[in-house]
């Protein structure tokens, strides 16, 4: 079986007027599947720009980016879309949970757009909300949760469509210290278990050091 996520000599550069921005010249990241890697870098060296590229929201310059084998370099966006939709998961740093609809409407609508029946969607929603600990809440509108319990529940969506890889951005920075560790204790216990593959953008030394492993963006390399 292929490797979820390959990385592969990605280029991006972003061009303004009379002034082109290098932002990454020669990215390469293998990801496996139950591996969780840490990105690890300062502000402004291409971290979200990485994230966006792996996960199709933008195309490279050069390189290329495989997911489960596959070169999305080539494909039309319909086939991009689908690819992120069944395959990719998306944590951000704020949760932009839909307001209108409950904590359990928002994990079962991206499996419907998937094509799961509603009943199978209430089912695995009402999964992962419980190893989140949000069994008594999954009736709340957002507007009625914590912090921490929002962002569980983007955690959730994000692997509702059982994804073969998760990419989150700082997905605990924006909430406190003690919810940031139960919170991502919790993504780490998921993620294992289900065995997906995840890069996890974070400035936080203490979670990172509880991942497989750390990388670092260093002129336009992951080192």
């Amino acid at each position: 079986m292929s490797d979820p996520l390959v990385l592969r000599d990605l280029r991006r550069t972003y061009r303004g007027e009379g002034e082109d921005l290098p932002v990454l010249r020669g990215a390469d990241l293998t990801l496996q599947a139950g591996e969780i890697v840490a990105l690890v870098a300062p502000s402004g060296t291409g971290k979200s720009t990485l994230l966006h590229l792996a996960g199709l929201l933008e195309r490279p310059d050069g390189g290329a980016v495989l997911v489960d084998g596959r070169d999305a370099g080539g494909l039309g966006d319909g086939e991009r879309t689908a690819i992120r939709r069944d395959t990719i998961g998306f944590v951000y740093q704020f949760h932009h949970l839909l307001a209108e609809f409950s904590a359990l409407e928002n994990v079962v609508l991206p499996q419907l757009i998937a094509g799961r029946t509603r009943a199978a969607a209430i089912d695995r929603a009402v999964s992962l909300l419980g190893a989140f600990g949000l069994a008594k809440r999954a009736g709340h509108a957002p507007g009625r949760l914590s912090g921490g319990e929002q962002q569980r529940v983007a955690i959730a969506r994000a692997l509702a469509n059982a994804p073969r890889v998760l990419l989150a951005d700082e997905p605990t920075g924006n909430l406190d210290v003690g919810t940031a560790r139960t919170v991502f204790q919790e993504l780490l216990g998921i993620v294992r278990h289900q065995g997906v593959a995840a890069l996890i953008a974070t400035h936080n030394p203490e979670l990172a050091a509880r991942m497989d492993r750390t990388v670092t963006l260093q002129d336009g390399r992951i080192v």
